[in-house]
């Protein structure tokens, strides 16, 4: 998601609380945050794909080849 996105997100959530907004801006502002919080998951997850834990025995795992399968969705 880009920058431009984002600012316009924060511009209707502004104009929503000063004037209201019409339907096709209460329906952009929806689509607008849908793709923002599965970009927010995406990267999140990629991130706890990328983690390493340890066992206490000493031996390692990934948790994206452990639970990298499994969605939350």
């Amino acid at each position: 998601m880009n920058q431009e996105k984002i600012d316009r997100i924060n511009e209707l959530y502004r104009k929503s609380r000063a004037e209201g907004l019409t339907e096709e801006e209460k329906t952009e502002q929806a689509l607008l945050r849908k793709e923002f919080v599965a970009n927010v998951r995406n990267n999140l997850r990629a991130q706890l794909d990328q983690i390493d834990m340890q066992n206490p025995d000493g031996t390692t795992y990934n948790l994206g080849e452990k639970y990298g399968s499994k969605t939350a969705d």
